[in-house]
């Protein structure tokens, strides 16, 4: 199982999530994100690509589309909050984008 990071790890990893517009929980518990695209068929076809990468890491979102609005939050269920997965994800969707 992949370890929880504390406080002070989420605050040293996620900074530089915060200036590509990630947003963390009050809670610390997920990271968040709001993709717009100028159309479905381009909203969609992000999310195809990212799905290849949550089957390559073997992890996956909570995501939600409408038309051209794709809404991502990442959590490590299992651990309880946020973990090295989720900030690799996180990494890896922006370079998606």
């Amino acid at each position: 199982m992949t370890k929880k990071l504390s406080n002070k790890e989420i605050e040293e990893k996620f900074e530089h999530l915060l200036l590509k517009g990630w947003s963390l929980s009050e809670d610390k518990i997920y990271i968040q994100k709001t993709f717009v695209f100028n159309n479905f068929k381009e909203a969609f076809s992000w999310m195809c690509r990212v799905a290849f990468i949550a089957e390559d890491i073997n992890h996956h979102p909570n995501w939600s589309n409408v038309f051209k609005t794709v809404d991502i939050s990442l959590s490590t269920h299992e651990a309880g909050g946020l973990t090295e997965l989720d900030l690799d994800f996180a990494n890896a969707v922006e370079m998606e984008t």
